[in-house]
């Protein structure tokens, strides 16, 4: 865990981000750095890293000399299977993205948090050695998990009851896929389980969106038996019935792109009449159960749950970041743009859209002259209505606020 800091009130808000690719780490940090520190600038307040897993041996070093070639006050972010920044994306090379973020007379809380601090997060008062003399001027928690080892859902809720109000957004650190390995970091250090986040405030926000990307089909119903990840049954119908029956009623071009797409949205609340797209956390469908008619999601249904299946497709996933960016870049009044700060599921890219760079280049052109960094994630951290949800297959954008009047 870590100290609260109270930066000066003297300066301009600003950040500047990079992207570089290179078979070696020393020679991409070295050029990513140049970018973002001019001759004469001083130390960035927090540099937010992103970094290919190719490095992986060599993630200490790299971290070490984040800090010493920028003076950093805080470092956090986490290994990526791909990173972004400004308008390009990079998927599967050797590199990283970088944002350097100067922010006068913020309040910034970096924390470092392990499976074994959950459990302590219970205890009344103050969370075990995180010292916060004001919790009320922490508006926002920007937040990297690692996705293995630690319950993030656990600590996402820990954080809504102990920061009511709190914007929270991030994502869960990708990696080296094939062995379930991801890191977090955290200042010079890197963590092959656990969490970072920093807290955000006095005078400083993030406002969170979601761009689900998934075009509800067929009705809405309830999930009435479930046992671990499996839902078993569909208003007393065999789970597997109820989603055969609702790819067969597709028109055909959508009946052949649902062989391939087809995803499971589970609602926030049970509370309301109707249910529209991006009420639905989305989940993939992992498996089938032909004989017992179940079906198989990367979440955990609840019986009396809202479910409604999806079609994940790249012309739904791009109107939907439109339409997504089209509210997001219309700022509350009195706040000034500082920086964008992007984590994008890491099924979507080029394995989507055909193309690269898709979804940093809308999102790029959208914000205009606000920096932008991001990370491709697999899990991205955001609003489900009023709480925050663990999402999959979607793009989460922060955009950090300074208040201005």
């Amino acid at each position: 865990m870590h100290h609260q800091e109270r930066l000066p009130e003297t300066g301009e808000a600003r950040a500047v981000s990079a992207l570089v690719t290179h078979e070696s780490w020393a020679v991409a940090l070295e050029h990513a750095t140049d970018r973002v520190l001019a001759p004469g600038d001083p130390a960035p307040d927090v540099l937010l890293l992103f970094v290919s897993p190719a490095y992986g041996e060599n993630y200490g070093s790299l971290l070490a000399a984040a800090r010493r070639r920028t003076g950093a006050g805080i470092v956090i972010g986490c290994s990526a299977s791909g990173f972004l920044a400004g308008a390009t994306e990079s998927e599967d090379h050797p590199g990283l993205s970088l944002m350097a973020l100067w922010l006068p007379g913020a309040t910034l809380v970096p924390v470092r948090m392990h499976q074994e601090h959950l459990a302590m997060l219970d205890e009344p008062g103050d969370w075990p050695g995180l010292d916060i003399t004001d919790a009320g001027q922490i508006d926002s928690w920007l937040v990297f998990a690692e996705p293995y080892r630690f319950d993030t859902h656990v600590f996402l809720r820990h954080l809504e009851q102990r920061f009511p109000g709190a914007a929270i957004v991030g994502g869960m650190a990708s990696g080296m896929i094939s062995e379930r390995r991801s890191c977090v970091f955290f200042d010079d250090q890197w963590y092959d389980e656990g969490a970072v986040a920093l807290g955000i405030g006095n005078g400083y926000r993030l406002l969170p969106h979601v761009s689900q990307g998934c075009e509800p089909i067929g009705e809405t119903w309830t999930i009435t038996g479930a046992d671990r990840n499996f839902v078993l049954s569909i208003s007393n119908r065999p789970a597997l019935q109820v989603l055969q029956q609702t790819v067969e009623s597709l028109p055909d071009p959508l009946r052949q792109v649902a062989q391939r797409n087809l995803v499971v949205g589970l609602a926030g609340t049970e509370y309301r009449d109707d249910y529209h797209r991006g009420d639905f956390a989305v989940r993939g469908i992992l498996g089938i159960d032909q004989a017992k008619g179940s079906v198989a999601i990367g979440g955990l249904p609840r019986v009396g749950q809202t479910l409604q299946f999806h079609l994940r497709h790249a012309a739904s996933a791009h109107d939907d970041l439109s339409a997504m960016l089209d509210r997001a870049t219309t700022l509350p009044a009195g706040t000034a743009p500082v920086a964008g700060i992007l984590c994008t599921c890491d099924g979507r890219g080029q394995a989507l859209f055909g193309e690269p760079d898709h979804d940093a280049g809308l999102t790029s052109a959208a914000l205009g002259a606000m920096p932008l960094v991001g990370a491709f994630c697999i899990g991205e951290i955001g609003p489900l209505g009023d709480r925050v949800s663990l999402h999959g297959f979607t793009a989460t954008l922060g955009i950090l606020v300074r208040t201005t009047g």
